[in-house]
């Protein structure tokens, strides 16, 4: 029993390491100029664009600030994965290429889920403390888009 467990725990270990061996590419385009931007679109004030930076971006754009841990695997599965469905939902660097309606509708959504406080994701705020936004960073970004509203 005890050769069958230790047998068991040698192929899992031998199979983790492989699975280190696959670095899928990383979502990173700090290089690029995007004119589509959502703070190109908007005069985003300084404050709000910093804490949509620091709470959104890593899901929602395309320059994820990776931590050291996202080099193993499965973690980087699990993380590769909230960044593609942050960036199907709504991506920052491709902001103006939506439709005047789905910008107002994605604008909306940031507001009423930053109210609900479904985003940023528990998951994602657990490790990454400095992402939780304030009640007054909530209530800044809050008002700036019902501005916004305002003012179409």
């Amino acid at each position: 029993m005890k050769k069958r467990i230790k047998k068991i725990a040698i192929i899992g270990f031998i199979i983790f390491l492989l699975m280190q061996c696959y670095q899928p590419a990383r979502n990173i385009g700090y290089e690029q100029y995007f004119s589509s931007n959502f703070t190109e679109m908007y005069k985003v004030p300084k404050n709000v664009e910093t804490s949509l930076r620091t709470s959104c971006y890593d899901c929602h754009s395309d320059n994820t600030d990776y931590p050291w841990y996202s080099y193993i695997q499965p973690i980087r599965f699990f993380m590769d994965g909230h960044i593609n469905e942050g960036k199907k939902e709504l991506n920052f660097n491709e902001f103006g290429n939506y439709s005047n309606r789905k910008q107002r509708s994605k604008l909306d959504a940031i507001s009423k889920q930053i109210k609900s406080d479904e985003m940023p994701l528990s998951s994602y705020t657990l490790i990454h403390k400095n992402a939780l936004l304030t009640v007054n960073q909530k209530e800044e970004i809050i008002n700036w888009i019902n501005t916004l509203n305002k003012n179409e």
